[in-house]
């Protein structure tokens, strides 16, 4: 089955955004996205957003940017789309947008499906662990100017996973229970068919039989369904990176999308310069995707085949130096640097620990935190 990989600028940058939409007065989910996407279509040129979009269950919508030489124009692009969701949501009534890689306590079984096909088919096939998937994510697409390039970066960036997943993890609770992860989604996820780690190809040809497999057997119906944590996008040309959680703040959202750019076009240099990337035995891989489900950014992860430990927030700081000149060549040294302040202030698991422990295990303020957050309040949201 061969697979075009499309043609794609180098390092070029879009992101992906899904938001939730609660209600103010209960912090419960409101499966009002269907009617957000009926006014958004309604106002937009030919009936029909460009970039807002459905996703599975009808209490998200999802932003999309379009394609961008930097993270900065990237996220001023969603920031403006947030605003018009925002404006319709307020019209619609008394209701808030939040965004997390889960809801604090709502139930999957008050959630309603987004009625597509492909959505039924997939909770018709998955039931139970389908219909609990109540998860939010944050995706960056990274150009990759050369098809046979996209999976050797694919295999690097598996070494970086853990950074990613701590740097986002925003899902320490699930249907009002503490889960002692900082990261509970990147767990729930997985257990979808072709869900999760992915699986080492050591060619594109070997991708594509990959793909021919599950196709011929009836796991899968095109590629789009291979939801590994990082993908080749050939539709786009791209590298995906799935792995991390949904963030409330747009500096959160900047930090990652540089990171995830930069890192790119670091492996892709060291590519053009005939050398090796580091990659990681899958097992490593596998612990340090649990490690850093279970810690967060106090996860000490395994750094090299060797076996060197080490916590990953320090690793961090430290990719942040070796990554600097290359943000300079991408115009994203200021966002490349929020990922240092992220570290300062703590990732959004443990800011939600806080205010839940401020408020008395009241998850009602931590759903309130989560909304001032993405409103942009941060003096607010600090607060609880």
């Amino acid at each position: 089955m061969p697979i075009e990989f499309a043609h794609s600028a180098r390092s070029t940058v879009g992101l992906e955004w899904e938001v939730a939409i609660v209600d103010r007065a209960t912090g419960e989910l409101a499966s009002i996205g269907d009617r957000v996407l009926d006014v958004l279509h309604a106002r937009s040129e030919g009936g029909q957003h460009p970039w807002i979009t459905a996703e599975m269950l009808t209490n998200t919508v999802e932003l999309v940017s379009g394609v961008h030489d930097r993270v900065a124009d990237a996220v001023a692009d969603l920031q403006g789309q947030l605003d018009e969701v925002r404006a319709v949501v307020d019209e619609l009534g008394d209701y808030e947008l939040i965004c997390s890689g889960s809801h604090p306590f709502s139930q999957w079984y008050d959630q309603h499906l987004t009625d597509k096909p492909r959505y039924h088919k997939l909770v018709e096939r998955t039931r139970w662990w389908g219909r609990n998937m109540m998860i939010w994510g944050v995706h960056v697409h990274v150009g990759i100017e050369e098809r046979d390039k996209a999976l050797p970066i694919l295999d690097g960036l598996l070494t970086y996973l853990p950074h990613l997943q701590a740097l986002s993890a925003s899902s320490p609770f699930w249907a009002g229970v503490d889960t002692g992860y900082a990261s509970n989604r990147a767990l729930m996820f997985q257990q979808l068919p072709t869900a999760g780690l992915p699986y080492h190809q050591p060619d594109w040809a070997a991708y594509e039989r990959y793909v021919d497999d599950l196709v011929r057997t009836g796991v899968i119906e095109d590629y789009s369904e291979v939801r590994w944590d990082i993908r080749p996008s050939p539709k786009w040309g791209t590298i995906e990176v799935r792995v991390c959680d949904g963030v409330s703040t747009a500096e959160d959202l900047a930090a990652i999308g540089a990171l995830v750019q930069c890192l790119v076009e670091w492996m892709s240099a060291r590519l053009d310069d005939g050398e090796a990337l580091t990659v990681l035995q899958p097992w490593y891989t596998r612990e340090n995707k649990w490690r850093a489900a279970r810690y967060g950014l106090a996860a000490e992860v395994i750094t090299d085949a060797e076996g060197t430990e080490r916590l990953v927030s320090d690793d961090l700081r430290d990719l942040i130096v070796t990554l600097e000149p290359v943000a300079e060549r991408l115009d994203c040294v200021h966002e490349l640097r929020l990922v240092g302040d992220l570290l300062d202030r703590g990732g959004s698991s443990q800011r939600q620990l806080q205010v839940a422990a401020a408020n008395d295990g009241d998850l009602t303020a931590v759903v309130a935190h989560l909304a001032r957050e993405l409103r942009g309040d941060a003096a607010a949201a600090s607060a609880g």
